[in-house]
């Protein structure tokens, strides 16, 4: 547990801009991008198939899904000051078109800010309490990344889920984005 900034090497290390504004802006179009395209996937599944359980991290491809979404508002709070101590439920989105309405408003907001930091901005420490209580601090540009990263990371459980159901997935490579630009 990262208590304080000073106490972190890894922090102290690597504080200088590893990424710039125009980095982030690219990162956050392309995760934009990435996860419209898995729910143009998800959407072509049978209600039944949304919610299958097929015994991954997350349930279903619905919980995978809230899962993303939950994670990209809760960090966006914890950017603007604020620590949520839950995640969204799976129950709120039955539909697809139920999440992506949410999605939409989550991701305006996190383009807003995106936008709106300075490069100073990028180097603040946060100092956010996670769901569990526990107490954690990071560079802006460090949780920035982390939740790209994220979210990649269960856009491919998604695609298995998606193959596991015989459904064809989308292809959300990070160069495939600069070519569909």
């Amino acid at each position: 547990m990262l208590l304080s900034a000073d106490l972190n090497p890894w922090v102290i290390k690597f504080r200088r801009i590893v990424m710039n504004k125009k980095d982030f802006q690219i990162l956050y179009d392309f995760n934009r991008w990435a996860n419209g395209r898995v729910l143009d996937a998800a959407a072509k599944l049978t209600a039944e198939q949304y919610t299958r359980d097929l015994s991954n991290s997350f349930r279903s491809v619905r919980d995978t899904l809230t899962h993303i979404l939950a994670a990209e508002w809760v960090w966006l709070r914890r950017w603007k000051g604020t620590s949520p101590k839950s995640f969204h439920d799976p129950a709120e989105f039955p539909t697809v078109e139920a999440l992506r309405t949410k999605w939409a408003e989550v991701e305006r907001e996190q383009m807003e800010f995106v936008n709106s930091l300075t490069e100073d901005a990028l180097t603040t420490m946060i100092t956010y309490v996670n769901v569990k209580g526990e107490t954690w601090t990071y560079a802006r540009w460090q949780m920035l990344q982390h939740l790209v990263n994220h979210s990649t990371y269960h856009r491919g459980q998604i695609t298995t889920m998606l193959r596991q159901l015989g459904a064809e997935p989308a292809a959300t490579d990070f160069l495939l984005f600069f070519d569909k630009k």
